[in-house]
């Protein structure tokens, strides 16, 4: 019986000891590839994170509508072009970020929805030739930008994007492991956007841009802050360093606020010159659920609803301060 009982419990100490990965609040998923149903047309588009792309929209629509102030006539082509190259990259990162993160283990116990590769539904390359496709159409996109506009120069920026893109989750020292996530999508999903695409429909860039470019940037920063709180569990056991890593929740709730609330003291000073712009404050309503969740949630997966909520604010917000440019 004595050694029946050591046997017992030194087979219970070895089983605590292997369970020190992962997030306790998510069931362990098989890692056998033969127990796992291959990935269906709706598993890929679940991965190219459809809640995120009002962020790849919303410089467009912005940088349009300041395009128009500064020039009247409207490049229906170029912001076509504009369109398909942010919503591109917008998809192809997300499956760069699928792919990276799988590979490193980073997703193996996700709170929020699962990943093809973390999930074994798709292999690696499978996942790494989805995103390497969407790039290449960015590029494409990009290309015929500068094609149609002499301005030659910007495919140094457009190449800019595509390695800040990769490099993200990709490569040896992703930066979004190192707490820079926010600073780089702020930069390229906010300014270089919406100035982008100003510039190349107007040839100069109006302040209206900048102001715009400003409010995007914050927008974009706040989903990324609500993505990173919900998995702050799981990244901090993978060394995953984000900037809610970093900083800790309370901290995280307080920025994700103030970048909200910063978007919409934005519009509130446009407003004093484009009257119209105080419709843009209709888009707080969302924002304003946005941040009740983040101060008040009880399990991760509700930031889900919150990260969808920012994401449809910028939306609501690019389309009211484009209204209100042209108007």
């Amino acid at each position: 019986m004595a050694g029946s009982t050591r046997k017992k419990r030194a087979h219970g100490a070895n089983s605590a000891k292997k369970k020190t990965h992962g997030n306790p609040q998510c069931a362990h998923i098989s890692r056998d590839p033969a127990h796992v149903a291959p990935a269906t047309l709706g598993d890929w588009i679940g991965a190219a994170r459809l809640r995120t792309l009002p962020l790849a929209v919303s410089p467009v629509v912005i940088g349009t509508g300041a395009a128009l102030i500064a020039k009247t006539e409207f490049h229906w082509v170029i912001a076509l072009c504009c369109l398909v190259l942010a919503v591109a990259i917008q998809i192809g990162v997300n499956y760069a970020n699928d792919y990276s993160d799988g590979i490193r283990g980073t997703d193996d116990h996700r709170v929020g929805p699962a990943r093809l590769t973390a999930s074994r539904k798709a292999s690696p390359r499978a996942v790494l030739t989805a995103a390497l496709v969407f790039f290449g159409i960015a590029a494409i996109a990009g290309i015929a930008i500068v094609v149609r506009t002499g301005h030659w120069w910007m495919l140094l920026v457009g190449a800019a994007c595509l390695v800040a893109a990769w490099f993200y989750t990709g490569g040896k020292h992703p930066y979004g492991y190192a707490g820079l996530g926010e600073l780089f999508v702020f930069v390229f999903f906010g300014l270089v956007a919406t100035v982008g695409t100003t510039f190349v429909q107007a040839g100069s860039v109006p302040q209206e841009a900048w102001f715009g470019a400003v409010a995007a940037g914050l927008l974009a920063c706040a989903v990324l802050l609500a993505n990173n709180l919900r998995d702050l569990d799981q990244d901090r056991l993978a060394g995953k360093r984000t900037l809610t890593v970093r900083i800790g929740r309370r901290a995280t709730q307080i920025v994700f606020t103030v970048f909200v609330l910063g978007a919409f003291a934005i519009t509130a000073f446009l407003a004093l010159v484009y009257p119209l712009a105080w419709l843009g404050l209709l888009a707080l309503i969302p924002g304003a659920c946005a941040i009740l969740i983040v101060w008040t949630y009880r399990q991760p997966r509700e930031l889900v609803v919150a990260l969808s909520l920012t994401s449809l604010t910028s939306l609501a917000l690019a389309g009211l301060l484009c209204w209100a440019f042209v108007g």
